[in-house]
């Protein structure tokens, strides 16, 4: 039951947050003046601190009940996990600051700092990918660039379901349709592209869960359709297209 509560968590994380760090990979793409880019970031403003929930909860569920794989992954790559915590902490500033002023350099500087926090979060992860996989070395580059274009793929489909217009034809690139008809297909793909990848490196992971699991599980079951519901609501609530910049 452990393993399954961890990898709903951790493939949740893949697939919901994938779409924002997408977006952000893709944000010079999409948005080609600071206006554009504000609305292109308007797609992912009412969700993104959601996503990053699920990654904290997978983080609790490493440190409570997979103490011996946490172990492993913080001490076997401690460059990794800086780079993964840096690239987080700048992109997520830059979210919250670039629209704080109205100065097109201020703009233009956090609107770097989300790119260049969105690509190091993507890269992170996969070089993380290719240390659990065994992949060592320069060879290690070549999982870290795919799983960094699946996140691309995936936060272009996803702003091609949430904004309208001219930004919405450029990121409909991968539907194939410039009507945008084959948006919900291509972000479905996407996003068992990655739950599959989050599937296969849990089958190299050392998985055995500690002794906290009798009284930790239960109350982690509980919370867990609070969580499902939120998300759910947060998600229906802004099922409609973008229509102006939004709080970021």
């Amino acid at each position: 039951m452990e393993i399954l509560v961890l990898a709903f968590f951790a493939i949740g994380y893949l697939v919901l947050a994938g779409a924002d760090i997408g977006v952000g990979m893709v944000l010079p793409y999409l948005g080609r003046t600071p206006g554009e880019r504000r609305e292109v970031l308007a797609a992912i403003a009412p969700f993104f601190l959601g996503n990053e929930v699920w990654l904290v909860a997978a983080g609790g569920m490493l440190a409570g009940l997979f103490p011996r794989l946490e172990g492993e992954l913080l001490a076997g790559n401690p460059g990794v996990v800086v780079a993964l915590l840096l690239s987080w902490v700048l992109r997520d500033a830059g979210l919250w600051l670039r629209s704080r002023l109205a100065a097109r350099a201020w703009q233009t500087w956090w609107d770097g700092v989300i790119v260049a926090g969105s690509w190091g979060l993507a890269l992170s992860w996969g070089s993380l990918l290719s240390g659990v996989i065994g992949i060592a070395g320069p060879p290690a580059l070549v999982p870290a660039a795919v799983l960094a274009a699946l996140f691309a793929a995936h936060g272009l489909a996803f702003a091609a379901l949430r904004l309208r217009g001219t930004l919405r034809h450029r990121a409909a690139v991968l539907s194939g349709h410039s009507g945008g008809t084959g948006e919900g297909r291509t972000f479905a793909l996407t996003a068992i592209a990655l739950a599959v990848v989050g599937v296969l490196t849990g089958t190299r992971l050392p998985l055995e869960a500690g002794s906290s699991g009798s009284w930790l599980t239960p109350v982690i079951l509980a919370l867990l359709p609070v969580l499902v519901a939120a998300q759910a609501w947060v998600w229906w609530t802004f099922r409609h297209r973008v229509t102006g910049p939004s709080y970021l």
